[in-house]
């Protein structure tokens, strides 16, 4: 008979599994503090991300259950699960935060996105791109700077036609 805590865990992480739709990062998290657990759980929880530990055979029991691709191989040792919203963000955190305790913790095993396999370095190249919000804001950018020029060019004409006036109102005084 299977353990009741266990079958709460499975269906948690089943449950976030579908919520991400299969994205994940598979981290070992061994050798934190618990205030360095705490503080990477705060940082990853402002980037709407969430570290899940969970035992390897329940992770894999999930994703096998849900059809996910196998990471067989990577589920060996401490694992925990880094479910996101945003792969980028919680990409930057993890290695920033790994480079800022000097641990190299948390390690990036692997990572699985919308049902692609990622590596350790994959994962790790994705904290080098820009985020979601930053890509938000080029585009803004790039989409209001001609309408700016636009307005520049109108306000130009306006200018011009209200000296043109203006200097002929004065020739015709004087």
């Amino acid at each position: 008979m299977p353990n009741p805590r266990n079958v709460r865990l499975l269906g948690e992480i089943k449950s976030a599994l579908e919520a991400t739709g299969g994205s994940f990062f598979l981290v070992n998290y061994q050798g934190l503090t618990a205030a360095e657990d705490y503080e990477l759980r705060r940082q990853l929880r402002e980037q709407k991300a969430r570290l899940f530990v969970a035992k390897n055979t329940l992770i894999r029991i999930a994703m096998e259950e849900l059809g996910q691709a196998s990471l067989e191989e990577h589920l060996k040792g401490p694992s925990a699960l880094v479910f996101f919203k945003d792969p980028v963000a919680a990409a930057k955190v993890l290695v920033k935060f790994a480079e800022e305790t000097g641990k190299e913790i948390p390690k990036v095993k692997a990572g699985l996105l919308s049902g692609q396999v990622l590596t350790a370095e994959e994962v790790e190249s994705l904290a080098k791109m820009k985020s979601l919000d930053e890509l938000r804001a080029e585009l803004v950018g790039v989409i209001s700077a001609p309408l700016m020029e636009l307005v520049g060019v109108l306000g130009g004409a306006q200018r011009e036609l209200v000296g043109l006036l203006e200097a002929k109102v004065q020739k015709e005084a004087a």
